[in-house]
């Protein structure tokens, strides 16, 4: 098979690529990345030292972060669901809001996680409370920025979509979404619907306790 990727289910970046690849319907096989999966680890690691996931294998070249990723499928295997718009100025807007979710809501739920397994130099209540502050202030911007659009830039469903789906949905559970964000709470729902990111989801169930945070018992 031409396209391979490694990855773990429960893994947010993983989910990213995994929502662009199911959006597509683009044939690849899934080498996980885990205890149960040792030749998938070795292999990985010689290929990626840095040690980090996703990474794609496409016809012996690998292409390592997932919103790249996401932009090399668009451009050696597209389909209908085209993720990066061709409009110059409105890809722009896709990549930043792209950037918005990874850096300001996925890379701020880490923070809690990193403290809570005692990888950070914080107390996993420092950690916490840290991460809440940051989420709430993302919360904020978020509900203005999404008034009137049904996914992240607007009427299509794009790369930034890809990022937002595994980040609010780990991000809610971090800190949940108020009430006081419906436009927010509204957008998160819709992305949960979306067979693309339902089908990641459901794959990742099993590995709900490994959240340290604790997994609700909801979503």
């Amino acid at each position: 098979m031409a396209l391979a990727l490694y990855g773990h289910p429960f893994s947010s970046y993983t989910q990213k690529a995994l929502i662009a690849l199911h959006e597509n319907d683009t044939a690849f096989e899934f080498r996980e990345i885990g205890a149960d999966y040792p030749d998938h680890v070795a292999d990985w690691l010689a290929r990626w030292p840095l040690a980090r996931f996703p990474l794609l294998i496409d016809a012996g070249q690998q292409v390592a972060e997932s919103s790249i990723i996401i932009e090399h499928l668009q451009l050696f295997h597209p389909g209908p669901v085209r993720l990066i718009p061709a409009d110059p100025a409105a890809a722009l807007e896709v990549r930043f809001l792209d950037r918005v979710f990874d850096l300001h809501v996925m890379n701020v739920v880490q923070i809690a996680v990193d403290a809570a397994l005692g990888r950070s130099g914080a107390s996993a209540e420092h950690g916490r409370a840290l991460a809440r502050e940051r989420l709430e202030c993302a919360y904020g911007w978020l509900e203005g920025r999404l008034q009137g659009r049904d996914w992240a830039a607007g009427a299509a469903f794009t790369l930034a979509d890809c990022a937002a789906a595994p980040a609010l949905f780990y991000a809610d559970w971090t800190h949940e979404i108020a009430p006081a964000y419906p436009v927010l709470r509204g957008y998160r729902a819709r992305l949960l619907a979306r067979p693309s990111f339902a089908r990641a989801v459901s794959a990742a169930r099993p590995f709900r306790g490994l959240f340290p945070l604790g997994a609700p018992d909801r979503d």
